[in-house]
């Protein structure tokens, strides 16, 4: 079991920054990959970032690339998303992801980001 907690979500004008912080328990965190994907009002929920299990390896969508930055801390049992220069079509719910391997697929419980042009 791997229970998943985002934070850091919150209201910001367009050109800002935020962080979300996901914190997870339960199994070893740094046995698994984790993922950042989000849901836009009336669309389908998208990818974002992941990064795998020893943070030597991420991975992007081409929409955030060069402003997303993912990045983990096994010690904290926590993996960041860092956002700069948002913009109005980054509004979304943001959910922490995994899905280690021989195991079901754990979800967090999202945490809403809000873009103003």
């Amino acid at each position: 079991q791997v229970q998943l907690v985002e934070s850091g979500g919150g209201l910001v004008q367009a050109g800002g920054s935020l962080r979300l912080s996901c914190a997870a328990s339960g199994r070893p965190f740094g046995s698994y990959d984790m993922d950042w994907f989000r849901q836009a009002p009336g669309k389908e929920r998208e990818f974002v970032a992941s990064i795998s299990w020893r943070g030597t390896m991420t991975y992007y969508a081409t929409s955030v690339k060069g402003r997303f930055t993912i990045s983990r801390d096994n010690a904290k049992n926590t993996v960041y998303l860092q956002m700069s220069s948002l913009r109005p079509e980054d509004t979304a719910v943001y959910y922490c992801h995994t899905a280690p391997s021989g195991s079901p697929e754990y979800w967090g419980q999202g945490t809403q980001v809000t873009v103003s042009s």
